[in-house]
């Protein structure tokens, strides 16, 4: 992965996402889409049309499902205790709120850079 392309999502999630796309992104495919688009419009300095479209339309649908959120269960269920309530919430109720906050959002991120590189990279 190039630094553009950090640079490029730093820029889309963190400094173009408004208080309003933040707060509503989960609940609203408008303010979710409002965020995707905000978002690849760095990405339209750096990669081709295609990959933009990739990177907007992905990051929307990850946002506004909260895929990552999904994702940390089934990783939790697969490679923790096969323990059927990780399906149901993130992480076990003894850990520290700020802390199972902060794995999702790491994990939200590497999705995003993750279909971020594929995309730069073969489209």
């Amino acid at each position: 992965m190039s630094y553009e392309q950090l640079l490029c999502h730093l820029v889309g999630d963190y400094i173009l996402q408004s208080h309003d796309m933040a707060l509503n992104k989960t609940r609203s495919i408008t303010w979710a889409t409002y965020h995707g688009l905000a978002y690849s419009l760095p990405f339209a300095f750096i990669a081709t049309a295609p990959a933009v479209i990739v990177i907007c339309i992905t990051h929307i649908l990850i946002d506004r499902f909260a895929v990552a959120r999904y994702v940390t269960r089934a990783k939790n269920y697969i490679f923790g205790s096969g323990n059927k309530k990780a399906l149901t919430e993130e992480y076990p109720t003894n850990t520290p709120p700020y802390l199972s906050t902060w794995l999702v959002i790491i994990l939200d991120n590497t999705l995003h850079l993750l279909i971020n590189y594929f995309a730069v990279k073969y489209l």
